[in-house]
């Protein structure tokens, strides 16, 4: 049985979903990031309806349009990832079954939002949906947009019943040392992933596996880069490279935005030309002004990662 880091390797790209001006996807839009991503190296794997994709906004039908179209793009080039959360139970477990029928390599869950569940309807939910399906879940804890955490005590009994569960990603900027936690309470083969960008260098000594990040549809490269000095023990170089990254990091959070996919779709719209998009309200697209503080950054980094 594989880790499902073995699968989804040590980056895996959420993918933005590009939408038209009107709010629809741009599918041809979607084909030809999901190739930019991959032909350029900046992942191992490409997740579909995380949260940097919107899937909040969709209705079924969309998300698995979405679902089909990123699959038939990729082909069999790199692993895909299912992003199958949803607020509520019943809606999860049509979202899994569908994942799997689809041929997706692993379900990422995020925790039930917006109800504020107990740790024991938690549990239960997380149990529901692995027991829907044969795929690897791979737990998402994002504490800051869901209210609610996964605690390590109920991630302990989910990985020791529950083959199927086999890793965490993990938010980390909230509860920086929780991977510490969560690998504590965890058998060896459990993978961590951080889900924050700039804690990965933080979450790796924790036990971390790598990264789930949406900064990588335009830092990939260098952060791989980052990831593989960390694991070669090039301490010099991991933190070289994680501090080249941090501005780019920073600029996503311009003028206290809490959430950095506006900011991520033109700054990945500049460096792939590919036409990403506004995001969907209730959130605004990137202005003029945040356009030309990343511009800089980003032609900082056009240089090799080292």
């Amino acid at each position: 049985m594989k880790t499902i880091a073995e699968i989804m390797g040590r980056v895996s790209i959420p993918l933005l979903t590009p939408f038209h001006d009107d709010g629809g996807v741009n599918y041809d839009a979607l084909a030809e990031l999901v190739d930019f991503v991959i032909v350029k190296g900046h992942c191992d794997s490409v997740i579909l309806t995380g949260t940097t994709g919107e899937f909040h906004t969709m209705d079924d039908t969309e998300r698995h349009r979405v679902w089909k179209a990123g699959l038939q793009a990729a082909g069999s080039r790199v692993p895909m990832v299912a992003g199958v959360g949803a607020a509520s139970t019943r809606s999860t477990l049509r979202h899994v079954r569908a994942a799997e029928e689809m041929g997706f390599d692993v379900a990422m869950c995020v925790l039930p939002y917006y109800a504020h569940p107990t740790q024991q309807g938690i549990e239960q939910h997380f149990r529901a949906v692995a027991g829907a399906t044969s795929l690897p879940v791979l737990v998402y804890n994002l504490p800051l947009f869901t209210g609610v955490n996964m605690e390590p005590g109920t991630l302990q009994r989910l990985a020791r019943d529950v083959p199927n569960i086999r890793g965490i990603k993990d938010e980390a900027g909230i509860h920086p040392t929780q991977a510490t936690a969560y690998a504590l309470h965890t058998p060896p083969g459990f993978s961590i992933y951080c889900g924050d960008d700039t804690m990965v260098l933080q979450v790796l000594p924790q036990r971390g596996v790598g990264a789930v990040s949406g900064g990588s549809h335009v830092i990939g490269r260098h952060l791989k880069a980052m990831i593989a000095a960390y694991f070669d023990n090039d301490n010099q170089t991991a933190s070289r490279i994680y501090f080249r990254l941090t501005p780019f990091f920073l600029s996503l959070c311009q003028n206290n935005r809490v959430n950095p996919v506006p900011i991520l779709r033109g700054a990945c719209e500049m460096a792939s030309g590919i036409p990403i998009g506004p995001p969907r309200l209730p959130l605004l697209p990137i202005t003029h002004d945040e356009r030309e503080v990343i511009r800089p950054i980003l032609e900082s980094l056009s240089l090799s990662p080292k």
